[in-house]
Formats: structure tokens, C-alpha cells, sequence
């Protein structure tokens, strides 16, 4: 297999993960608000740190502890991680009456693009299940056909996929601030708060239902 073409699969694979609605989404697009254009890009960096350590962590074996949805470990990170949401989503809601675009400008942000990125990535299961299962496929194919150098097209083309959409929307809600009224921008805010809801909500039920394991027939 070329790199060319490890590339461009990791790029299309990453690009249909990440233009997914998700906390990462809500993140960028209510630090874009705050921040402007660069918080797309920060963000994904924050993303780009953590993926760095999950990346050696998998091929040191972390793997066989994500691949089961019913598994302690997995159900910790969906608690933890869906409370954390669920948390950062009544703060939202709290601050909404007293929202304002002059208020935004003028005072620092809470979370920065960069904390955001990370912690947001850090709080998703499907996260942790996506790269031990799928992201842990495309490794082992990267690697056994082209070594080193085809890990390093595989995460260069992943990683791109996320620069790539979330500039895009940043670059999105960057141009239109001009046309943001203080409505429109609590409005924003609340929907993202909702998305950050939903998740945190969903991520919690299944940490306290998880799905059955799919029994496989012996002679498969």
C-alpha cells in the first residue's frame, strides 16, 4: 500500500469522525464566539496532544481494555466524563441571562481552546472505543505494510481531517460575529449547551447500561 494512499484513507476515515456533532463541536463553536478564528485550530491541537499518548498507550496493550463497552474501565470514563459535561453544560445555562457579546470581549474565557480540546476528547467514550477499535485497525495496517513511515502517513492524514473541518467552522463562525446580536449569541450558546446535555446525558446511561456483548457462535 503507498502513503499516499494510507494518507488519504486516515484523512477520510478521521474527516467522517469528526464532522460528527459532539462536545469537541460545541467547544469550538462557542470559543470561536469568544475567541475568534484560532480557536478552531487550538482546539484541535489540544485533541492532537491527547491522540499523541493514546496512540503509544494502544500499542503498549491499552487496547484490550477499550474494545468492550461493558468494561470497568469504559464505564469509568463515560461516568466521569459524562459528569463532567453535564457540569459544564449547567454553567453554560447558568451564565446564559447575563450573556453578552461586550462581556465576551472583555473578560478572559474560562477554559481555553487548547484545555477544552483536550478535556472534551478526554470525557468522550466513543473517543477511547473509536481508537481501540477502528483507529486501532488503521494503525496495525499502516504498520505492518509500510512500517513507521506508514504510521506516520495514517496520523498525518487523521489529524489533518480534524484541522481541516474545525478551521472550517471556525472560519464559519468567525465571519459571521459581525451579524451576531447579543440574542443570536445566547441563542448559540444555549444550543451548544444542549449538544453538551444530550452527551453528557447519553454517556452516563450507557456507563449504567451498557450493552450486551455480542455472543460469537463456536464455530465462527
Amino acid at each position: 500500500m503507498r502513503l499516499g494512499r494510507i494518507f488519504a484513507q486516515a484523512f477520510v476515515t478521521g474527516f467522517s469522525g469528526a464532522a460528527m456533532p459532539g462536545p469537541v463541536l460545541a467547544a469550538c463553536i462557542a470559543l470561536t464566539v469568544a475567541l475568534g478564528f484560532a480557536a478552531g485550530p487550538l482546539v484541535v491541537f489540544g485533541h492532537f496532544v491527547l491522540e499523541v499518548a493514546v496512540v503509544l498507550l494502544i500499542a503498549a496493550g491499552l487496547h484490550r481494555h477499550l474494545t468492550r463497552p461493558d468494561s470497568p474501565l469504559v464505564r469509568g470514563i463515560g461516568l466521569v466524563g459524562g459528569g463532567m459535561l453535564l457540569y459544564m453544560a449547567w454553567g453554560m445555562f447558568h451564565d446564559l441571562p447575563a450573556l453578552s457579546l461586550a462581556g465576551v470581549k472583555a473578560r478572559p474565557v474560562a477554559h481555553g481552546p487548547v484545555a477544552a480540546g483536550l478535556l472534551l476528547s478526554a470525557a468522550n467514550p466513543y473517543f477511547w472505543l473509536w481508537w481501540a477499535t477502528i483507529g486501532l485497525g488503521l494503525l496495525t495496517e499502516s504498520l505492518s505494510r509500510r512500517g513507521r513511515a506508514g504510521l506516520a502517513a495514517f496520523y498525518t492524514g487523521h489529524i489533518l481531517s480534524d484541522l481541516a473541518w474545525y478551521s472550517f467552522v471556525a472560519a464559519l463562525i468567525a465571519g459571521g460575529r459581525g451579524l451576531l446580536t447579543d440574542g443570536l449569541y445566547r441563542g448559540l450558546i444555549g444550543a451548544c449547551a444542549l449538544m453538551l446535555v444530550f452527551f453528557g446525558a447519553r454517556f452516563v446511561w450507557l456507563s449504567l447500561h451498557p450493552p450486551m456483548p455480542v455472543a460469537v457462535p463456536a464455530d465462527a
